[in-house]
């Protein structure tokens, strides 16, 4: 079973329960967004409540009727009574854009909280944005991260409450297994508590598999997932470097404004995130494009063979994007950091640190007046230990 307590979204989650406003959980499917939704039931109080799955026919047909004393006769009938507070979680939301209407109508006349879920930003915002102004708190649901990976397997970690730390050889070594294993398969549920290699595989397979076939579909009516997937592919190749859009058209035959919008949509489907430069100034000489980061090791992995610097990298990602804002820094010279988390703190990404990456980090960013740095590694350095392990970002 899914271990809800491990997710770090739960407290706040559970906490917007006694908030009026809509309660809205996005993110990439499988990530946990039902296990999370039926937790939520259950820990509403008193039994006023019903639980709806938009993937049965019934139910979107229910939510369909254009007769809206209609669909509140149909939920009465399930024992739902209007005449106090109660609350309506809706499940897949995106399968049926009219329900918006519905939950409006329902939310702004009775006592209701309503807890949805749905499976992209995209469509969340875009259907929502207007009217639900003002009704509505909007929770992204990512893969695991280190720490809830490690949750997720019943295996004893503190996460940090401040960013960074010095190495520690005993948790390298009682985790360094686990967190090769996250830097390989990433941090969907189900892929962290399979217990073979080939299971793993065969769940990443089929999540990717429903994304292009079922999600794309539904969200975007595009029919050519092929494009999309080898597109993907590419991206994949080039994680933890700068987008050339002009490039990946030419590379993969698909026109540069497609190659654009469909990047869009990875991003705003969670496959994807683009990291933006820090510019403080208007120099030259400072590289402007974002760079490409895929949001699960797993799928990563799965689309493209990768060095295991670049997976150490992108895994490092999908732990710092808990923190805060991700920037990168670039001069044309090539001279670069990794990242620099909410403009303030300079992050070097080495597999093993040295002396020599600590200095060259720190005169870097003392060019952009960022004077906290941070190297992390993934493997035990010999000669030097003023650096943070990986698996310790959590």
């Amino acid at each position: 079973m899914m271990n809800y307590k491990a997710r770090q979204i739960y407290p706040e989650l559970k906490e917007h329960l006694s908030k009026k406003f809509i309660t809205l959980i996005t993110g990439l499917r499988r990530t946990g967004k039902t296990t999370l939704l039926k937790k939520l039931i259950e820990d509403f109080s008193g039994t006023n409540k019903i639980y709806i799955d938009l993937e049965r026919l019934d139910n979107r047909e229910l939510f369909s009727e254009k007769n809206y004393e209609n669909i509140i006769m149909a939920l009465n009938s399930r024992g739902l009574n209007f005449k106090k507070r109660a609350l309506i979680a809706i499940d897949e939301v995106q399968l049926l854009p009219n329900i918006v209407s519905v939950v409006k109508y329902l939310y702004d006349n009775y006592q209701i909280k309503f807890v949805l879920t749905g499976s992209s930003t995209y469509y969340i915002k875009n259907l929502f944005s207007e009217s639900l102004a003002g009704r509505k708190k909007i929770f992204e649901l990512h893969t695991l991260n280190f720490g809830e990976f490690l949750g997720f397997k019943d295996v004893t970690f503190k996460s940090h409450k401040t960013f960074g730390g010095k190495f520690i050889s005993a948790e390298y070594e009682r985790l360094k297994n686990y967190y090769n294993e996250f830097i390989r398969y990433g941090g969907f549920p189900e892929v962290v508590l399979s217990k073979t290699n080939e299971d793993r595989k065969d769940i990443i397979h089929d999540i990717l598999n429903s994304y292009l076939n079922i999600d794309i579909k539904q969200i975007a009516e595009i029919r050519d997932q092929k494009n999309i997937h080898n597109l993907l592919k590419m991206l994949a190749i080039r994680a933890g470097t700068r987008l050339d859009y002009s490039k990946i058209s030419s590379l993969t035959g698909i026109s540069r404004p497609s190659v654009y919008n469909y990047i869009d949509l990875l991003e705003n489907t969670f496959l994807i995130t683009r990291i933006p430069v820090l510019s403080k100034n208007k120099d030259r000489e400072i590289v402007k494009a974002p760079k490409i980061f895929i949001n699960d090791n797993g799928l990563l992995n799965y689309l493209a063979e990768v060095s295991s610097g670049v997976q150490f990298e992108n895994a490092v990602f999908n732990q710092l994007k808990f923190f805060d804002r991700l920037h990168y820094y670039s001069l044309k010279t090539g001279k670069e950091i990794d990242f620099i988390l909410n403009r303030e703190t300079a992050i070097e990404v080495k597999e093993t640190a040295t002396i020599q990456d600590a200095v060259a980090l720190k005169n870097l960013s003392a060019k952009i007046g960022i004077t906290k740095n941070i190297i992390v590694a993934r493997f035990q350095s010999p000669t030097f230990s003023d650096y943070t392990w990986g698996g310790d970002l959590g």
